[in-house]
């Protein structure tokens, strides 16, 4: 199945879920926030949030800096 992630399309492989698949594309880690279609996913929530063709993923990263 194919998903975007950042404006990147991608296929999900054996992932079936959103957590699955960050753990597979190394986005999963401490500071990092989700968005599903636009609405924010809480990490609690990531486990049981199932892919579907078409899903749109934004996903940031908290960076310390001045």
């Amino acid at each position: 199945m194919k998903v975007e992630i950042n404006k990147r399309e991608i296929e999900t492989g054996v992932a079936t879920t959103l957590e699955q698949l960050l753990k597979s594309e190394n986005l999963y880690g401490p500071g990092m926030a989700v968005a599903v279609d636009g609405n924010v996913v809480r990490r609690t929530d990531w486990a049981t949030t199932d892919l579907y063709e078409g899903m749109k993923i934004t996903v940031i990263r908290a960076v310390c800096g001045g």
